[in-house]
Formats: structure tokens, C-alpha cells, sequence
């Protein structure tokens, strides 16, 4: 059995082993995307390169054998810089996005397109938990927002674009309404962590920053100047727009999880910033936009009567201070102040837990950009040919047939497999650029003639792994490489169609895609 050192680490594997299987041995994440164990290496992507014995040249760790005494390098700057742009070559000629336009325009970053399907399905208390993941007043923003998610909307270009805004509505409605269980949906607390944040301001971005806190076992206390909780929302927003017992129920949401409110307390007045400081072992400021005299009473650092911020955790200069909503920016945009209120609250939590303060996650997404002509006619196909529905009830809500019937023009422009794409989790993993080699991608098509998967070939990698296991399984046609160079392609021989040519393997060939190329079907 051959002994060899990967990163001056020793280790030993049996004789046949490759220097993926060594590096796998000792827990070293190498990406190898085109490998599957059981088939043969086709060394296509070359993300999995490695650098033997001191050498200039790269080589594909899939396929080399583990030697005697080698000495590899797997993690250095110059293999991981390698790796980068192997990964960076794929995305340049990748025909999808990892999230919907939709999504990614969305200032709360909520995940639209999931939302959308459940409704779809009509499994609500499913996409009220998709919803409130990051947004925490639905039913109030389903009245009030602009949608500029509707403005990110393909079909928009098309017959009007995707109800979002009503569809987030008619989900929150049916929560508050109890769906079956006769209470709206009550998300999970993490254990209690001993920790206390004292939130000043019960406007949006306030009350959105609670929601997240308690549900990460922090407790809140919120102090407002005024009667009742809800800042512009109860006291700028017309009653007709914005139902006051529409926004009372959300706020009851956050009172169950176990948020405690001071109203009639001003802060600098009752109570001073240094005071909270001293009780509280972190501190955020949500009192909207500023007022003659705020920034005194508050004593803190200001640009422009504007708290100031950094902008991705939103810590102000002061230690355990936070500022959120339009205290940090003039945005008049209830989504922002709420998104705020969100990112806020997962900063705070790291410093809590005394974890780097970074904020929340900026997933990985690659984009298509302009859709060619023809283009979305293609995505399209997929989806309900119905224009966009318009609510018949006086109140301007949906009904549960026009619900489903508007969730049914969605065009599913997101990836059907982000969560186990390789090259969106490497790209992720190694920082990759996705424009960085972006010359002319290839066109958006779609095949959804086969009973149980999809096939974009837009997002294949020509791995080659589908063609293996068709061939190993014996299916009667299978699939094969299409084409020379640049232009070769996985396809059914003789133009046959994808249901001819994957009978009895298809799940498995969409198991075993590292993209978004080959899925099964929702």
C-alpha cells in the first residue's frame, strides 16, 4: 500500500487508489465534479487539479494514481488559484441562474420562487415558513410594498409579471387565519442563550429584528415613544391601506415568541443609550427617520442626520451598538427597513455568540443576464400560458383558485438544484467569478418531454457521468456526446427524445448531475 504526503500530511491507501481517494482519506474537500465513484474519470472539468512532486504542471487528482513517496500539494495558493478558474471557465458558458431575478432584486432576499410553488401545491404552512425566513410582517408588506421583485419578474417582459406581492399576502391572510391548526405559524425558538438586546424603536425594521433575535434564543425588550407598537405603520400609513388589526396580528406573532414592549419611553429621555449599554449586552437603534434633536438625545456618531453604519452588519462605531432602518439610510421602503431589521439581527447574534461579525450569507449566484430572442418563449413553455390574474374580492385579495392559478404562471427561472450543485457550492467555496471568462453563452433550452426529469443543456458540463450510467445499466439508447470542441454536447443519439433515451436510469442520472443540467421534476 503506497505512502504518500498531501500537504505535509502523511497517509496511506491501497494499492489502485487515485490522489482524490488520498485526499478524501484525510478529509481534504477536493472539487472533482466530473468524478463519480464507480465510473470511469473523464478529467473533463479540471477543478480537481493538484501539484505533484514540485512540478509546474497541474494534473486532474481524479484520475492520477497514488504513488510511492509522491508529495502533493492540494491547498497552496497557486492549485487553489488553478481551481478558481477551471471553476470560472465552466460558469462563463453557464445558461442559468442559481436564483430567480425575482429573488435576487428582492431587498429581503426572500426565496420567491419557492414561496410561489408551494402555493402552487398548496402547501401554505410551508411557504409561510419560506416566507417568513426572511420576512417577518408579510401580511403587512403584501399590502404596502412596492414590489420591486415584480420588476425583476422575466415574465413581466412577456403578459405581465408574477403577482408577488399578492401572492405573499394571500399566504400570510391564510396564516393569520390559523390555516388548520387554528393559530398562525409560530417559528422555532432556539434554546434560550441568557442574552438580552434592547431594540429602540417598535417601527418595521425594529420589530423585524426582534422576530429574528428570539428565534435565535435571544431576549428582547423594545422601547417606543409611543401608545402601541408599529411606528409608521400605524401612525403614517392610511388605516384603508393597511388594516390596523392586520398589523396587530404580526405584531402578536412577536409578542408570543417573547418580545417585551416599553411603550411611552423615549430614549435619552427615560432612558439613556449608555443606561441600555450598561443592562442590555447589545443595542440596537430602529427609530426611523430622524427628528429634530434624535441625534443628540442619542449621542452617537451621525452623517447627515444619519446614523453611521457599516454597511453589511450595520454596527455604528460605538461598541455593541446597531442602527437599522431609516435611522441608517432615507429609503421610505418598509421591505428595506424590514431586510435591515433582519441583517441587523444575525450581526447581532455573532457578536453575541462571539463569532466574527460579518452579517448574513451572500449566497453564490450566477446570472443570465438579457434573455436572447426566442428565449423566453422557452421559459414560458414550462409554465401557465394564462395572462396575469387580477382578485375579484373587494378587499384586493386573492382567492384560493386565483392563489394557485397566478403561482401557475411562475416561470421558474431559479435552479431546480441549488442546494446540491457542485459548481455553485465550489464556485461558492473558492470565490469564483462568474463573468470572468463570460464571452457569448449559450442559448436557454429546455426538455421536459420525459415523465420524471428536466434536461438543460445550457448548464451541462459534459461530464459525461449520465453517459456512463445509461451505458452501465444497459439502457436501449442512452445518451452520448454530441458534437466536437466547444460545441460538443450530451444528447440522445439519432435525435431521439430524453424519454427514449433514459427509461430506467433517469433518477439516477439526475442524482448523480453536478449541476443544474439533468433534475427530476418538482
Amino acid at each position: 500500500m503506497p505512502k504518500l504526503r498531501i500537504d505535509n500530511r502523511e497517509v496511506e491507501v491501497p494499492e489502485g487508489a487515485t490522489i482524490l481517494d488520498a485526499a478524501r482519506t484525510l478529509g481534504i474537500d477536493v472539487p472533482a465534479l466530473c468524478f463519480l465513484e464507480g465510473c470511469e474519470p473523464s478529467t473533463s472539468c479540471m477543478c480537481c487539479v493538484v501539484r505533484v512532486n514540485g512540478s509546474e504542471a497541474f494534473v486532474p487528482s481524479c484520475a492520477a494514481p497514488a504513488r510511492e513517496g509522491m508529495s502533493v500539494e492540494s491547498e497552496t495558493d497557486e492549485v487553489r488559484a488553478a481551481r478558481r478558474a477551471a471553476l470560472e471557465l465552466l460558469l462563463g458558458d453557464h445558461a442559468g441562474d442559481c436564483m430567480g431575478p425575482c429573488q435576487s432584486i428582492c431587498p429581503a432576499g426572500m426565496d420567491i420562487p419557492r414561496m410561489i410553488r408551494q402555493i402552487a401545491a398548496g402547501r401554505l404552512p410551508e411557504a409561510i415558513a419560506t416566507v417568513k425566513d426572511h420576512i417577518a410582517l408579510p401580511a403587512v408588506l403584501g399590502r404596502i410594498c412596492p414590489a420591486p421583485c415584480e420588476k425583476g419578474c422575466r415574465r413581466g417582459r412577456h403578459d405581465g409579471a408574477v403577482s408577488i406581492m399578492l401572492l405573499k399576502r394571500y399566504v400570510a391572510d391564510a396564516d393569520q387565519d390559523g390555516f388548520e391548526v387554528g393559530e398562525p405559524y409560530l417559528p422555532p425558538r432556539e434554546p434560550e442563550t441568557g442574552k438580552k438586546v434592547a431594540i429602540v424603536g417598535a417601527g418595521p425594521a425594529g420589530l423585524a429584528a426582534a422576530f429574528y433575535l428570539l428565534r435565535l434564543g435571544h431576549a428582547c425588550d423594545l422601547f417606543d415613544d409611543h401608545d402601541a407598537p408599529g411606528g409608521m405603520l400605524r401612525y403614517a400609513v392610511d388605516k384603508d391601506r393597511l388594516p390596523r388589526d392586520v398589523l396587530d396580528a404580526e405584531i402578536a406573532v412577536i409578542e408570543r415568541l417573547g418580545a417585551r414592549f416599553q411603550m411611552n419611553a423615549l430614549v435619552g429621555e427615560a432612558v439613556s443609550v449608555d443606561e441600555l449599554r450598561a443592562d442590555f449586552d447589545a443595542v440596537l437603534i430602529a427609530i426611523g427617520q430622524f427628528k429634530n434633536g434624535d441625534a443628540e438625545l442619542l449621542d452617537l456618531p451621525t452623517d447627515k442626520d444619519r446614523l453611521r453604519v457599516e454597511p453589511r452588519t450595520l454596527q455604528t462605531p460605538a461598541a455593541g451598538i446597531f442602527a437599522a432602518g431609516d435611522a441608517v439610510r432615507r429609503q421610505r421602503l418598509t421591505v428595506r427597513a424590514v431586510a435591515d431589521g433582519r441583517t441587523a439581527a444575525v450581526a447581532i447574534d455573532q457578536l453575541l455568540r462571539g463569532q466574527p461579525v460579518t452579517g448574513p450569507d451572500q449566497p453564490f449566484n450566477t446570472r443570465m443576464g438579457t434573455l436572447e430572442e426566442g428565449e423566453i418563449e422557452r421559459f414560458v413553455a414550462g409554465a401557465s400560458a394564462a395572462g396575469r390574474v387580477e382578485p375579484a374580492r373587494p378587499d384586493g385579495g386573492f382567492t384560493d383558485a386565483e392563489a394557485r392559478a397566478e403561482a401557475a404562471r411562475c416561470l421558474h427561472c431559479d435552479c431546480r438544484k441549488p442546494d446540491a450543485c457542485k459548481l455553485r457550492r465550489y464556485a461558492e467555496l473558492y470565490g469564483a467569478r462568474p463573468a470572468r471568462f463570460r464571452g457569448q453563452r449559450r442559448l436557454f433550452t429546455q426538455h421536459a418531454d420525459h415523465p420524471e426529469v428536466i434536461y438543460e443543456p445550457g448548464k451541462c458540463i459534459s461530464c459525461g457521468l449520465c453517459v456512463q450510467i445509461a451505458r452501465a445499466a444497459a439502457e436501449p439508447l442512452g445518451l452520448t456526446f454530441i458534437g466536437r470542441g466547444f460545441d460538443v454536447r450530451v444528447a440522445a443519439p439519432f435525435d431521439e427524445t430524453l424519454a427514449a433515451a433514459l427509461q430506467t436510469t433517469a433518477a439516477a442520472c439526475a442524482a448523480a448531475c453536478p449541476t443544474g443540467a439533468l433534475v427530476l421534476k418538482d
